[in-house]
């Protein structure tokens, strides 16, 4: 039978509507100041577009599916260059097998969360832990169970606090070129080897409704949650390793915010971590939109595996908008202003102070005599371009478009 079609009917004028205040509200963003700030501001927005329609696609409670949001193309919450992230819809009523195989990366991690962000709050972490509570096969597959409370629920088994919304999985390298990622699935306990009912055109018009809502929220929520977390800092500073706020069981951060002149650089000097007590040490710059620069094309993030760390333990990292010529350049990319990201993960004990990073701004020209090892941070322009080719392959090998 045919489907009755209603002229002047518009399936997706809902979503087309949250476009048009999602723009306005990176046209109107405070910080906007230069071409470049709403070129990537309005890429920004496509790939929050994107993200939106593949997310409301995943809200799928009965048969769920790991979705990656959030990676090169769809940046959103100053996202990791090193992470792989997978998010699944669950409810706390129902119970939902996991199973993989693990990689070869630095981390893994599991997060269950109560809700989405939004622009007055965060979710709650309900339940964090890492691989190192599963119990791993010698051929590195893994299962866990997640559900209600049982009285019994044997080995493997999560409770689900009330609430529970979302399963998130990190995956994360440190050493980008040798590290391979593993293998996540996830099924409801009762629906595996069912079908999914079909989508009728209502819902698919639900769907669209929800995407705009769902896309206006995360505009709103990540050019509000830097006033939370960075811009009430003192600019060209960092702060003490930290417990992440979030709820990430094993993670400390360190954050801060700059505004440096093109003749200006900033040296952090932060201690290599022993990889016994952090196998994950990663710093990056994010933009004003709150997201990663460019880390496949330029070197805007470095984990103490790609760092040159120099003779007494410590990591200089050299922020910068010309070229020093050294291996630890960061660079800004043309952004003036910006974030600061430090993160340690898969810790074995808690951070203090002097594992933490200090910042010093000095002069361009005065770089050689001011930065400790200058000479053994030197590298050609060959030996940099051997640097980004190394990104460039490693980013292809983990992730696709």
């Amino acid at each position: 039978m045919a489907t009755e079609t209603h002229p002047g009917t518009t399936t997706t004028r809902s979503f087309a509507d949250a476009i048009g205040e999602a723009e306005h509200l990176i046209r109107t963003a405070p910080h906007l100041k230069t071409d470049q700030d709403l070129a990537e501001g309005l890429d920004y927005l496509a790939g929050s577009i994107k993200a939106s329609l593949h997310m409301v696609g995943a809200y799928q409670h009965d048969h769920p599916f790991f979705a990656s949001s959030t990676g090169p193309y769809t940046k959103l919450g100053l996202d990791n260059p090193d992470t792989l992230y997978f998010h699944a819809y669950i409810r706390d009523d129902a119970e939902y097998v996991v199973t993989g195989r693990r990689g070869t990366t630095a981390d893994l991690s599991f997060q269950v969360m109560n809700g989405d962000y939004s622009p007055t709050q965060s979710p709650d972490s309900l339940t964090a832990f890492d691989d190192r509570e599963l119990d791993i096969a010698p051929d590195g597959t893994f299962r866990l169970r997640f559900g209600p409370p049982r009285d019994d629920p044997g080995p493997g088994y999560i409770t689900l606090p009330t609430g529970a919304a979302m399963l998130i999985v990190r995956e994360v390298y440190s050493d980008w070129s040798n590290q391979r990622r593993g293998e996540i699935r996830i099924h409801r306990a009762d629906t595996l080897g069912t079908s999914p009912p079909p989508v009728p055109a209502d819902r698919m018009a639900r769907r669209y409704d929800i995407a705009g809502k769902m896309l206006v929220s995360r505009i709103r929520t990540f050019l509000a949650f830097p006033e939370w977390h960075y811009l009430h800092l003192p600019v060209n500073t960092l702060t003490e390793p930290r417990p992440t706020p979030g709820g990430l069981a094993t993670q400390y951060s360190s954050v801060g915010h700059y505004d440096l002149d093109d003749d200006q650089v900033m040296i952090i000097t932060c201690p290599a971590a022993a990889p016994a007590d952090a196998p994950y040490q990663g710093f990056q710059l994010g933009s004003m939109w709150y997201i990663s620069l460019d880390y496949i094309n330029h070197q805007t993030s470095l984990t103490a595996d790609q760092a040159r760390i120099d003779p007494d333990g410590n990591i200089r990292y050299i922020v910068s908008e010309r070229d020093p010529g050294l291996a630890n350049w960061i660079e800004r990319t043309g952004h003036r202003r910006g974030y600061l990201q430090f993160r340690w993960q898969r810790l074995t004990r808690d951070l203090t102070p002097a594992d933490g990073p200090t910042a010093e701004i000095v002069p361009f020209d005065d770089l050689p005599s001011r930065l400790p090892f200058h000479d053994t941070q030197r590298v050609t322009p060959e030996q940099w371009s051997e640097r980004i080719a190394a990104r460039q392959t490693a980013v292809a090998r983990r992730m696709l478009g």
